[in-house]
């Protein structure tokens, strides 16, 4: 079946991204990456943006979306004034599906008026919001931004933009299922949840109560539509975490979580 990778990073000539990797068994490369997409049936992938939001650094080819990255005290660097007019120019466009936002690693709640123009864009433009939730990379995040109950606000106060917990919010699984139930607005990715390269049959039988805690929230609700596949590379191996998916996920529903639910939401159009 055709899949889209709803959740990569492309990070260009970078030491860091090169040594990570290599650890999973890849290379910090497009054509790498394109070269994988093609052996998985990878049909399209959407680049969660790490970089300013100046108009001549977004530019990944055809095959790929992405979505503009911003935080907070990126804005305060460039300029708030002068943000918005830089966000707008990139959601004007076919290629930008929408917004990318990195609380844990930015010192600034999600409520934070800082943010409120580039919601106000994103409902302008019809374009999802992407949030990072849950834990960080490193000890140098701050949980308490990055938790999904703060994106309970969010949908409240913008009931027509659709927002997105990337990594389901893990491990805060119980509290993402929960803000996911009561908002229609809110959708998961489930990139992330496996870090690295791992033997799949140690890894179910040795981690089996996160295993069942995944399976068990993630059916907790009626809200299959709204889960989307993601691998988070290169954090993970992609053939390695595109069948940890299909054994976390029950088999009825591997169309609209690995294909269908990002087509739809970020409006592809595939």
């Amino acid at each position: 079946m055709k899949l889209i990778d709803a959740h990569i990073h492309l990070f260009g000539q970078d030491e860091w991204a090169d040594e990570l990797a290599v650890s999973v068994g890849h290379i910090n490369s497009k054509q790498h990456v394109d070269e994988w997409f093609q052996k998985l049936d990878i049909v399209h992938g959407i680049v969660m943006g790490n970089f300013d939001p100046l108009p001549d650094v977004y530019d990944f080819g055809p095959g790929y979306s992405y979505c503009v990255g911003l935080e907070g005290r990126q804005i305060l660097r460039l300029g708030p004034d002068k943000v918005p007019a830089m966000v707008e120019e990139h959601l004007r466009r076919s290629a930008c599906c929408g917004i990318k936002l990195y609380p844990g690693y930015d010192d600034h709640y999600l409520t934070d008026e800082l943010y409120a123009p580039y919601y106000e864009l994103a409902e302008k433009y019809n374009k999802p919001v992407a949030i990072h939730t849950g834990q960080t990379q490193d000890q140098h995040g701050w949980l308490k931004y990055s938790h999904p109950l703060a994106v309970d606000d969010l949908a409240v106060k913008y009931p027509n933009v659709q927002f997105i917990l990337c990594h389901f919010g893990n491990p805060f699984l119980a509290d993402a299922a929960a803000v996911m139930e009561k908002n229609p607005n809110v959708s998961c990715d489930i990139s992330g949840l496996l870090e690295g390269y791992e033997d799949l049959d140690e890894y179910f039988e040795d981690k089996k109560y996160y295993i069942q805690m995944l399976q068990g929230w993630l059916s907790y609700g009626d809200y299959w539509d709204r889960v989307i596949f993601g691998t988070d590379w290169p954090g993970v191996n992609f053939p390695n975490y595109v069948e940890f998916i299909r054994r976390l996920v029950p088999r009825k529903h591997w169309q609209a979580v690995f294909f269908d639910n990002a087509n739809r939401i970020f409006g592809l159009g595939l």
